[in-house]
């Protein structure tokens, strides 16, 4: 298994096999041999509805820096197909004062000004994830604390509201 520069996870043969040995999830990797990749997407569509085809890898040679490729890929992020909460729902529900509300509602319409919402899901994937499989994670650190969206989704533990931490902290 290998990174390039902009982050991305290249696997080989060798790495995909020992994943499906142990069980592991397979769902938007990338592997670099397109005789591998073709045999398996076969061999997937032929046998196995429930395992995700592989994707092969490209480099990103049309951008001109990590923060254009940033841009482009963040909503190309793993994620379920069948992983659809209703996010928007869910963070209202967890309200119970009007204060409350009232923030979810502010930071929300900032993360939309800002385009990070969808970024909210995948953060909501990642949390239940890290439940599902026992995984520890830090109370909070940095500028994150300033969102009580976060929060609710459980990134951290710092309730902003009780702390009076303003948004804008972390949306800078």
């Amino acid at each position: 298994m290998k990174t390039d520069n902009y982050g991305q996870t290249i696997l080989d043969a060798d790495d995909v096999f020992k994943m499906l040995y142990t069980g592991q999830k397979i769902n938007q990797l990338f592997l670099d041999d397109e005789d591998i990749v073709s045999q398996f997407n076969k061999s997937v569509q032929v046998n196995a509805d429930s395992i995700s085809k592989l994707k092969l890898y490209l480099p990103p040679t049309e951008f001109e820096s990590k923060e254009m490729f940033d841009e482009a890929n963040q909503c190309s992020w793993f994620m379920p197909e069948d992983y659809c909460p209703n996010l928007v729902e869910m963070l209202y529900g967890l309200c119970q004062t009007e204060e409350q509300k009232n923030r979810v509602t502010e930071e929300l319409e900032l993360f939309i000004q800002h385009g990070m919402f969808d970024l909210l899901f995948y953060l909501k994937y990642l949390v239940d994830t890290m439940r599902e499989h026992n995984i520890v994670w830090g109370v909070g650190r940095g500028s994150s604390v300033a969102s009580y969206v976060l929060y609710l989704i459980g990134i951290h533990k710092i309730d902003s509201l009780e702390y009076n931490l303003d948004i804008r902290e972390f949306l800078k």
